[in-house]
């Protein structure tokens, strides 16, 4: 039999939490105490939930309280870039329905008017699993909706390889950075790619990063080997950067790229993620997740052609609902 509760740090710990994430088939960073934590105490009402199995933790649920419109919702954590159940690899298909109808009458024992989730995509596993998407389906969960990520798949066992399954036009922007003498190296310059991020987004989607500089340098500090700085440099000059987070063991995802329009014709940020694939290759990842390139399920066609440059192709970023 399955039971749970809401997580308050007490009758399991924090670190125990975590250490469960890190064995986990499926969890990331964003699904761990010490990420969530960053976000000041006040500004989500955790509603995080902890399912046991035989007194053992079977699965824990990042989730957070939010009022929308005038209604309650009980969501994947608002705080994270993904949510939902995080389970080990032998969850089986009884108990992901019975996790499934247990969140929905917690959302009903405290009046919730929806309940929405948003796993993570089907690469962030270590054995694939749709689990977890029938039994929502069977459950009366509907599709909020399904963005398009682009993921390329690091399997390559030579370099020649991965240039390969570049386009033409990437492999032709790739040699011209390498003649321009343009160097990718990691790097802590995070204020200066900052103000360059800054002004990308500005200029071309009219927002500003999802973070500030120092939040960013925050979760840096708190997760040195996971969130890392790669810039392209001209002689000694920043012109591009990528920060990546190393998600969990199998992904890393690209969370912000940028670069220096004043020195486009450079063609750094195809080098940069030349040498970026060759690394995180070399450490053992399984995919680079360049992220979404639609937004409500409406095609960014530019950035998507981009993105294929690199040989990416597109798995579904689900956001999934109930109205109870």
């Amino acid at each position: 039999m399955i039971e749970y509760f809401q997580f308050d740090g007490k009758k399991i710990s924090s670190e125990q939490w975590d250490a469960f994430i890190d064995s986990s088939d499926n969890g990331t960073l964003f699904h761990k105490r010490e990420f969530l934590s960053y976000h000041p105490r006040d500004k989500f009402k955790d509603a995080s939930l902890v399912f046991l199995k035989n007194k053992s933790i079977l699965s824990l649920l990042p989730a957070a309280l939010i009022e929308r419109d005038g209604r309650k919702i009980l969501a994947s954590h608002p705080g994270a870039s993904y949510g939902s159940f995080v389970y080990k690899s032998d969850l089986n298909f009884k108990e992901a329905h019975e996790l499934i109808e247990l969140l929905i009458d917690y959302g009903k024992s405290i009046k919730a008017d929806r309940i929405q989730l948003t796993p993570p995509p089907i690469i962030y596993q270590k054995k694939y699993s749709n689990y977890i998407d029938f039994a929502l389906v069977r459950n009366k969960f509907s599709y909020l909706k399904r963005e398009v990520s682009s993921v390329v798949q690091l399997d390559f066992s030579l370099e020649t390889d991965l240039l390969q399954s570049y386009r033409q036009e990437a492999r032709t922007a790739l040699k011209k950075a390498l003649k321009s003498g343009v160097e990718v190296v990691e790097c802590e310059k995070f204020a200066e790619y900052y103000e360059i991020l800054k002004k990308n987004l500005k200029m071309r989607h009219g927002v500003n990063p999802a973070h500030s500089l120092d939040e960013l340098l925050k979760l840096k500090k708190m997760f040195p080997g996971k969130i890392r700085l790669w810039g392209a440099f001209l002689k000694d000059k920043l012109i591009a950067g990528v920060c990546n987070f190393s998600v969990n063991r199998n992904v890393v995802l690209a969370f912000y790229i940028s670069h220096n329009e004043e020195f486009q014709e450079y063609r750094a940020v195809n080098l940069l993620f030349f040498e970026i694939m060759k690394r995180y290759k070399a450490e053992g990842f399984q995919f680079l997740d360049f992220g979404i390139f639609t937004v409500n399920m409406e095609p960014n066609w530019g950035l998507g052609r981009f993105k294929e440059n690199f040989g990416a192709r597109g798995i579904f970023r689900d956001y999934f609902y109930k109205d109870i």
